[in-house]
């Protein structure tokens, strides 16, 4: 792999997480090396909320929401898929 890159999760469950981890999400935009990132919803979980961001550095501090657990991880290998 010839760029390091990241990957932070951000999970929260219950009433007001949903918009929580949005305001959250709102407020990655613009962040220098953010890829991008996204808000996701369990179907087999109902109540459980995720953001998945990437970054092409190493993830910068993140005000995370009270309540939420967060993770950070480096990339070491990726695949490419078809489309």
């Amino acid at each position: 792999m010839s760029q390091r890159r990241f990957i932070h999760y951000a999970e929260g469950r219950g009433d007001g997480a949903e918009n929580a981890l949005l305001t959250f999400l709102n407020s990655l935009e613009g962040q220098p090396g953010l890829v991008d990132a996204c808000l996701l919803a369990s179907p087999a979980q109902p109540g459980l909320w995720l953001v998945e961001s990437r970054w092409a550095d190493a993830v910068p501090p993140l005000d995370v929401p009270d309540g939420c657990k967060h993770w950070s991880f480096e990339v070491q290998r990726m695949v490419s898929g078809g489309r």
